[in-house]
């Protein structure tokens, strides 16, 4: 399906006579998601429903982020409706898998490291052309990265992504996900695309013992231990190679500017060794039928695997006089 698939006479229609809702597939930011069939074509979609007064410039945001980017590594985005004032559908490329996320908690089981390997290059190549477009993620982790039938790997949800200015080249929002987060995103020192590569370390981790560090700890304590404690590392490093090892300290190296960029880790061994996707198929094929049977929605007792994980946007005096005080506050009770 290409950007200009709908006709002219589509755009205009409600989109309920251009779609046939088959099934919830899942909550993205700022709405539910739905696996959808085009009735004219019978291509299968993804559709976002968003109720259009809840953060509708958000949306608008998201939309406009997602239209400039052409990626095979990227979700790709193919158009959107408003149905009756009410309800905005963004219509996505359609990735049968699921997350990452979905994956290891449908199956109840982590990822090896070869299944690491061919995720995590696809991911870095869509990172590489990301931060080519001077654009951040901010959200690496995943929950985020989704596959198709093929086990291709996608980035996806883009309701936190942000523009760079080629003045800056730096932001000083915090936002994202605590866990996932860089120590410069938290101390808001003004961050670059470098901190998806320290989530993108942290991603490793979670699909490798299937959750990020500090996630036994309350998420407002773990922005104040991120940044004060060394680079995290795998619970038991002897039971993965010194190549995956090594992968994830050159992406959470605690200062930006001495970290690897996306294309000089898809240089790194671990990366350059992995494997096609055809290894993923086992486990594609598997969480798709799980998924087609509703497990989304009632597999919920793998709490090794799967992570409720609070999502903060905060904006600079917010963050400064309200966070940074309760977290000394903290620290001095701990202490």
């Amino acid at each position: 399906m290409s950007s200009n698939f709908f006709t002219e006479e589509e755009l205009k229609q409600n989109p309920d006579e251009i779609f046939t809702i088959q099934e919830k597939i899942g909550e993205g930011s700022y709405g539910s998601v739905y696996k959808a069939n085009h009735k004219r074509t019978g291509e299968i979609v993804s559709i976002k429903v968003v109720p259009i007064e809840d953060d509708y410039n958000d949306i608008i945001k998201e939309i406009n982020f997602m239209k400039s980017i052409i990626c095979p590594q990227v979700v790709r985005f193919y158009g959107s409706f408003i149905k009756e004032n009410s309800e905005l559908w963004i219509v996505m490329e359609y990735c049968a898998a699921g997350s990452v996320s979905d994956i290891m908690r449908l199956r109840k089981q982590t990822l090896t490291e070869e299944q690491i390997a061919v995720i995590i290059k696809s991911t870095l190549k869509g990172l590489e052309y990301m931060h080519s477009h001077m654009k951040i993620h901010r959200d690496i982790k995943a929950g985020n990265i989704l596959l198709n039938s093929k086990g291709e790997a996608k980035l996806a949800d883009f309701g936190v992504s942000g523009q760079l200015s080629d003045s800056t080249a730096k932001r000083n929002t915090v936002i994202g996900t605590p866990y996932w987060m860089a120590p410069e995103v938290i101390q808001e020192n003004g961050y670059g695309v470098s901190a998806d590569i320290w989530s993108l370390g942290i991603t490793c981790i979670e699909m490798a013992q299937g959750h990020p560090p500090y996630n036994n700890i309350h998420p407002m304590r773990a922005i104040f231990v991120i940044p004060s404690r060394p680079p995290p590392k795998l619970e038991h490093p002897e039971k993965f190679s010194e190549d995956f090892n090594s992968f994830i300290a050159n992406c959470l190296v605690k200062k930006p500017e001495e970290r690897m960029t996306a294309t000089q880790l898809l240089e790194l061994p671990f990366i350059k060794k992995a494997q096609s996707e055809a290894i993923l198929e086992g486990i594609v094929n598997e969480a798709s039928i799980l998924i087609s049977n509703g497990g989304l929605f009632r597999s919920n007792d793998f709490d090794g695997v799967y992570i409720h994980t609070y999502f903060f946007i905060y904006n600079k005096l917010l963050f400064i006089i309200l966070i940074n005080q309760f977290l000394m506050n903290v620290y001095i009770y701990l202490k």
